[in-house]
């Protein structure tokens, strides 16, 4: 399920040939760090970092990881033979548990701390990684200093989705590839939709069932309340989707 090189410097972005040292030596010791308010690595890094392990990284990609937390897409990139890793996260203790991992797994990773996009003026990637906070929250107001920060995206779980998917194409190279993971609560088919409005080609690639967390267990009643998910379920479904820049897109884009 790879993608085949554009005829441009910017790609090849991903390559069909699975890059084994990403999916597994950068999980294993030295142990991670993770200060406290950091999120958790589970299971929707686990799967979108054996995504991007399976379409493999091509020589010479660099790759963005947005809402990087402990850094352990970051670590996953660089480990896959990404040229250059770029982390993004708004949390002081996420940049710092990111570059703190990437050293101890023995990897080169610029981490920034800003407001998603907005620290990284006009720069473009060939790959975008994300898995951002999707849990829906009674609020629509977001966290600023509590480890709610981590999951809670308002009402429908799409407060950072949302504006993550309408920013994405602006920082993808031609050809360059989007993956992001997150919760079927929280509309996979609004996640496609919204990135193909921007042009880009997008489709669900993976999915997995994992029973709920401690959050999504709290909230259960809410969620059925409206209509988020069925009575007395106990099981939530996570996807991936890809999404890739048409090389004749994102030209005219540049032009």
């Amino acid at each position: 399920m790879g993608l085949s090189a554009a005829p441009t410097r910017s790609a090849p972005q991903l390559n069909s040939r699975p890059s084994a040292s990403a999916g597994t030596a950068w999980r294993t010791p030295p142990a991670w760090v993770r200060l406290p308010g950091c999120y958790v690595v589970q299971a929707d890094t686990w799967l979108l970092a054996d995504t991007l392990s399976e379409l493999g990284l091509a020589e010479g990609a660099d790759v963005l990881d947005l809402c990087t937390g402990t850094g352990a897409l970051a670590v996953a990139a660089a480990a896959g033979g990404a040229d250059s890793v770029t982390a993004v996260d708004l949390s002081m203790r996420s940049v710092t548990s990111a570059w703190l991992n990437s050293r101890r797994h023995g990897s080169t990773v610029r981490v920034l701390r800003g407001d998603l996009f907005s620290v990284l003026g006009d720069e473009t990637f060939d790959v975008v990684v994300c898995n951002p906070p999707y849990v829906p929250a009674a609020t629509s107001r977001l966290p600023r200093h509590t480890m709610a920060r981590c999951w809670d995206a308002g009402p429908d779980g799409r407060l950072l989705l949302d504006r993550i998917c309408s920013g994405v194409g602006e920082h993808l190279r031609p050809g360059g590839s989007f993956l992001v993971v997150h919760s079927t609560v929280s509309d996979e088919e609004r996640t496609v939709d919204q990135l193909e409005e921007q042009g880009l080609e997008a489709e669900v690639v993976r999915r997995a069932s994992v029973p709920f967390g401690p959050v999504m267990r709290s909230r259960a009643a809410d969620l059925h309340s409206r209509n988020l998910i069925a009575e007395g379920q106990d099981v939530e479904e996570i996807v991936v989707v890809h999404a890739r820049q048409p090389v004749e897109a994102a030209e005219e884009v540049a032009s």
